[in-house]
Parts: C-alpha cells; sequence; structure tokens
C-alpha cells in the first residue's frame, strides 16, 4: 500500500504530465474507454478538431471519421488492431465539427492496468494537410512535366542511369530516332553514334565530360534505328541526389539536319550576292576603262589609216603602219571582250541559221585551231534559228573553240552540237522558261577539277602561261548569252574533257522569205553596195561634238581627209552656241558620254528644233540604250570606212 508521501507525489506527477499534454497544440492527444468513447481532451484536440471539451467528452472518436470510413467499420478495425498488435497507425481524412475534412496521421496505443486489463486507448492525432497538399501538387507537377517532356516532338528527351543505359524515352526520342520505348529502354545509348565514333569512344568520353563538370555539349552525326544519319545537337546533364550521388544523366538531342542546311544555303546565297555585287562593280569598272581605251584607240586607228594612206609609196613605212594597226585592231578586239563582260557592248541581233554562221567560219575556224583539230558538227535537222549578234556570237564560238584545242595540246576532237531545247520552269542555270538552242563545244581534253571550274567564267583568271591568254574569252562569252537571254553553261572533269553549252533564246518571229541564210555573203554585199553610195557624197559642213580634244582630232583629221570641213565643239552647250550662228552646218556628229548634257541629250534637243538636220551619235557603249529611228549609230573606235558608212545612213534619213 502507497504512503501518503507516495500517493502525494504520484498526484503531483500526474498534474504535471496533465499541463504537458494540455500544453502541445500542434497534436491532438486525447484518450478513449475501452469501447473508444473519449475520456480526456487536450488543447491539441480542440485546435485541431474544433470540439470543446465539454462538447466532446463522452461521444464516440467515430465521430472523426467520414460516413464512408464510418460504413467500411474503419474506427472499430482501428481500436482492434491496437488491442491485438498493441498499436495502430493510419493516414487518411478525418472530419472537423465544421464538417470540413483533413488529412491526418493517427496513432492509437493501448492502455493495460498492471494486471494486463485493457483499460482504454492512448489517441494522437496529427493535421498533416498542408504536406499532404505539397505532395499533391507535387505529384501533379510531375505528372505535368512528363505530359510535357512526352508530348515534345522536336526534342528527344530521354533519361540514362549511371553506365548510360537508357532510362526513359518521350514521343520526341521516337520520332527521331525512329525507336519505340520497348525497343530501346535498357539499352546503351552508345547505339545512336555511328560506327567511327564508337570506336573512339566518344560516348564514354560526353558522359565522362558531363560526370567531371556536370555538363556536355557537342554538335556531330547521329544515327537512327533504319540506319540513316542526320546532324544532331546534344546536351548531357548529370543529374545528383542531395547528398552529391549519381542518379544518372539527363539527355536531349535536336535534329539540326534542315537547320544546318538552311544555314549553308543562306551563306551560298550571301557568297553569291557578295560575287555578283563584285562582279558587278568590277563590269562597271572594266567598262568605264574599255570606253576611255576605245576613245584612244579611235585616236591612234585613225591616224594610222590617214598616214597609211599618204604613205604608200613607201613600202617600209606601210608595212609599219600595217602593222601598228593590226596591234590596234587587237586591242579593238581587247576592248570589246571586256564591254562584253560589263554588259556594256551594244549588241545589234538578228535572225542567225547556226548551221550556216558556223559553215561560213569554218575555213577561218580550222586554219585558228591548226592541221591537228578535227572538227565534227552535229546539228539538229530542224534547228530553230535564233536572235544574235553574229560578230559577238562568232567571237564567242571562236574563243570557246581556241579553249577547246589548247585543252588538247596533241590534237583531237572538237564536237560542235546544236540541238532544240525547251525550258518548261525557272532551271538550275537561272533560264527563263521558253524555247532555246544549245550549241555545245565539246572536247575530249585535260578537263578541269571543281576549283578551276568554279572560276572559269571569272574575268582575267587563266590557267594559261603568260601572253597566252588574257582570261576574257570565257566572260565575253557569258556577257554576250546573258545579254541575249542566256547562259554559258559549263561542264568538266579532271581528264575526261570539257563541254561549254551556249543556251540561246530563238528567233520568235518567222524569217522573212528575202532573207539570205549565208549571213557572211550578205554583210559584204552591204559593205561593198554602202560604199560605192559614199562615194557619192559632196563636201558637207560638220559639227564634230566631243569633250576629249584627241577624239576631236582625230574624227576631224578623219573628216577633212575625205573632203569635209569640220567645226569643232568640246561640249553640247558649245555645239548649241556654234548652231546658233552658223546655219550652214550640214551634218552633226556627237559623242554620247559628256558631262551636263549627253550626246542623247543634245540630239533630242536639235531633233525639237532643227528636225531636218542629220544626226549622228558616236559611244564606246549605250549601256543598253534605245536610240530613236532618225539616230543612227556609229561605234567608237571606228574607222574612216566605217564614218563613210554612217554618213551615209545619216544623209539618207
Amino acid at each position: 500500500m502507497d504512503t501518503p508521501d507516495q500517493l502525494q507525489a504520484a498526484s503531483a506527477f500526474e498534474g504535471r504530465y496533465r499541463l504537458l499534454v494540455d500544453a502541445v497544440s500542434d497534436y491532438a492527444i486525447f484518450m478513449l474507454d475501452p469501447e473508444g468513447r473519449i475520456a480526456s481532451w487536450n488543447y491539441g484536440a480542440q485546435r485541431t478538431k474544433g470540439y470543446q471539451e465539454a462538447e466532446i467528452l463522452g461521444q464516440h472518436f467515430s465521430v472523426f471519421y467520414t460516413e464512408a470510413d464510418k460504413q467500411a467499420e474503419l474506427p472499430k478495425r482501428a481500436l482492434d488492431t491496437a488491442a491485438s498488435e498493441g498499436r495502430f497507425e493510419s493516414e487518411g481524412w478525418r472530419v472537423r465539427k465544421d464538417g470540413s475534412h483533413f488529412w491526418a496521421n493517427v496513432v492509437i496505443d493501448p492502455i493495460l492496468a498492471p494486471s494486463g486489463e485493457l483499460i482504454g486507448y492512448a489517441k494522437v492525432t496529427r493535421d498533416l494537410t498542408e504536406r499532404k497538399q505539397a505532395e499533391a501538387a507535387l505529384a501533379r507537377s510531375e505528372h505535368q512535366f512528363r505530359l510535357l517532356v512526352q508530348g515534345v516532338t522536336d526534342y528527344a528527351i530521354y533519361m540514362l542511369d549511371p553506365e548510360g543505359f537508357v532510362s526513359s524515352w518521350n514521343q520526341g526520342a521516337q520520332r527521331i530516332k525512329g525507336y519505340t520505348p520497348e525497343e530501346i529502354i535498357g539499352q546503351h545509348f552508345s547505339r545512336f553514334y555511328t560506327e567511327e565514333d564508337r570506336a573512339k569512344g566518344e560516348p564514354d568520353r560526353g558522359l565522362s565530360i558531363a560526370r567531371a563538370t556536370g555538363r556536355f555539349e557537342r554538335e556531330g552525326y547521329r544515327q537512327r534505328k533504319d540506319g540513316s544519319l542526320f546532324v544532331a545537337h546534344v546536351v548531357i546533364d548529370a543529374i545528383h541526389s542531395d547528398d552529391g550521388t549519381l542518379l544518372g544523366f539527363a539527355k536531349i538531342t535536336r535534329d539540326i539536319t534542315k537547320p544546318r542546311e538552311t544555314q549553308k544555303a543562306l551563306e551560298q546565297a550571301r557568297e553569291a550576292l557578295f560575287q555578283s555585287q563584285k562582279m558587278e562593280s568590277l563590269g562597271q569598272l572594266t567598262g568605264g576603262i574599255a570606253h576611255d581605251f576605245n576613245n584612244l584607240l579611235m585616236v591612234i586607228l585613225g591616224s594610222l589609216n590617214i598616214a597609211a594612206r599618204h604613205l604608200r609609196d613607201d613600202p617600209k613605212a606601210t608595212r609599219l603602219l600595217k602593222n601598228a594597226i593590226k596591234g590596234a585592231q587587237r586591242g579593238v578586239s581587247l576592248t570589246q571582250r571586256m564591254l562584253a563582260f560589263s554588259r556594256s557592248q551594244e549588241l545589234h541581233p538578228e535572225v542567225l541559221e547556226i548551221p550556216a554562221l558556223v559553215h561560213g567560219m569554218a575555213e577561218m575556224l580550222q586554219r585558228a585551231l591548226g592541221p591537228q583539230i578535227h572538227i565534227e558538227t552535229r546539228f539538229s535537222m530542224s534547228l530553230n534559228p535564233i536572235m544574235a549578234d553574229p560578230n559577238q556570237l562568232e567571237l564567242a564560238l571562236l574563243n570557246l573553240m581556241v579553249n577547246a584545242r589548247d585543252a588538247m595540246p596533241n590534237g583531237g576532237d572538237i564536237i560542235l552540237a546544236a540541238n532544240n531545247e525547251l525550258v518548261t520552269s525557272e532551271s538550275a542555270m537561272a533560264l527563263k522558261p521558253g524555247q532555246y538552242v544549245r550549241l555545245s563545244v565539246i572536247d575530249t581534253g585535260e578537263g578541269m577539277d571543281e576549283e578551276t571550274l568554279s572560276k572559269a567564267r571569272d574575268p582575267f583568271f587563266t590557267t594559261k602561261g603568260p601572253g597566252e591568254g588574257t582570261g576574257l574569252g570565257l566572260s565575253m562569252a557569258h556577257g554576250m548569252a546573258e545579254q541575249l537571254g542566256g547562259r554559258l553553261h559549263l561542264t568538266s572533269c579532271k581528264g575526261q574533257g570539257t563541254t561549254a553549252e551556249l543556251w540561246l533564246p530563238i528567233n520568235k518571229r518567222e524569217l522573212s522569205e528575202n532573207q539570205t541564210n549565208d549571213f557572211t555573203q550578205n554583210r559584204q554585199t552591204e559593205e561593198t553596195e554602202n560604199n560605192e553610195k559614199n562615194e557619192r557624197i559632196d563636201s558637207l559642213k560638220v559639227l564634230v561634238v566631243d569633250d576629249d580634244s584627241l577624239v576631236l582630232f582625230s574624227v576631224t583629221a578623219m573628216l577633212e581627209d575625205l573632203g569635209h570641213r569640220v567645226v569643232n565643239a568640246e561640249s553640247a552647250k558649245e555645239a548649241c552656241e556654234i548652231l546658233k550662228q552658223d546655219s550652214a552646218v550640214d551634218l552633226v556628229i556627237t559623242d554620247h558620254a559628256m558631262p551636263q548634257m549627253t550626246g542623247m541629250e543634245l540630239a533630242e534637243l536639235l531633233h525639237r528644233e532643227r528636225p531636218e538636220l542629220p544626226l549622228i551619235l558616236a559611244s564606246g557603249y549605250t549601256d543598253q540604250l534605245t536610240l530613236p529611228g532618225y539616230l543612227p549609230k556609229l561605234s567608237k573606235p571606228f574607222s574612216q570606212e566605217e564614218l563613210k558608212d554612217a554618213l551615209h545612213e545619216a544623209l539618207a534619213g
């Protein structure tokens, strides 16, 4: 039997224990009798469940359960488990006094008397609603993230374990690499690499870098299930736990084949634009130089021709002058090539039959190419006529065939072929849809490698030795073809010869019945007739307008040598003043490219004021200038015979 002191001490301890339990606010701690009725109630229970002690004491603890749990007899099972097993613990939804639910962690312990008799239960309940909500939010977030990753189709997003074996697989990975999840999960990611990269240890190197630095990023070729290759941008990130343990790797792969091709095409377009701008600038420079050079050549040729006429009795001087004239004429040919390259050489298109043109050139071609070259022609029987400048086409054809000859130093065959071609859509050669004649020069010579072929049409580029070529032959042919709306196309392989194709638009008008196919004879006949008519021109008073004093002097000398009187003007303004004071001027020859007022503007002004006054426009190039019918064109440099022809044309109206 306990002594009074022991009873007093026990009572004091129980009081302190009750104060402790009542002070706890985060846990609902209360007692149940053996039948489950509430026998005690602390402050934490009141705060958590909403009941005052007076309201809840004596009530059965099942009042805290949901209706579904009560129907399932969960309260009874909880007490039975605690009584039989010594403890019951679970989590679930519980009900507060106001009917709201909260997520609770519940622990029930049986209370036994010293004799072992069950005298009640101790029940501890904790409100875990916030944790439950956080877990639910996390679960939703993880679910949404999985849906997001699975829904991404432009990126292959998947996980690797620490050894590099695939542990997850999204739709993008399946689309890009071709494997289903069942086929690839559990397989090593190295199978996406090429055989060469696997042999070099690239997969392991990528994981090693990611493991050491936390990240690996590269671009390279990867292999799909079907064996095809694609260009991939790859990122591998190392995934660690909170304690630093490597859990695996997150791998993201993007197929950048199309963007890479687009970037490459953009770079090629930029390079083409740069090349085009460079060629345009070079063309403008070349055209300007050639125009100025034409003026100098005209002075030289005019002076030499006049000197030759006055030194006919001196054979030695005559030979020297003829040699000088030939040299100057070669200079004229060079300027024509330069102007053709710069698109500044005025073309005079005519209706041409290619077989007739080639037949007229046959003797000259064979003489130029030499006896070691055999020329074979292969022309379509129904070849369409074309519109082209015969002189420029002959020069272009001669250049192409000379190049073919030079590619066969030991001789060989050159095939000259022509066929009708129909272009239905804009082709790789930038030809507009329409009908063309493809004139081909085919040799079996040394051929060109890719680098040489890419530069072949560039001006002044030549593989020939010093003094053997100007590098303007192909660029001149290219410029002529483009001016006509066609194209020069080259194909070649080293050691397999070269094919040069001139694509020229056909003539869309029918040939008139009285046109002759022998253009060489036609031009000779016209020249003879014109020369006969020019002999009958009486002495004229001619106004010559040019801002170049050397050209002015040369033209004056040629006109005076022909028996005409000449008045000079160095500008259009000065010419107008002279014409106001001198009404006896019979004809005006004016340069086109002059400052302040061009020759074309001067001619238009004079035509309005004195329409009966014959006019001639002299110029090295007109840059696509369209001349009115009353204004004949005299191309610089011109000879004395060409000047006579122009005089006759102007006087004939």
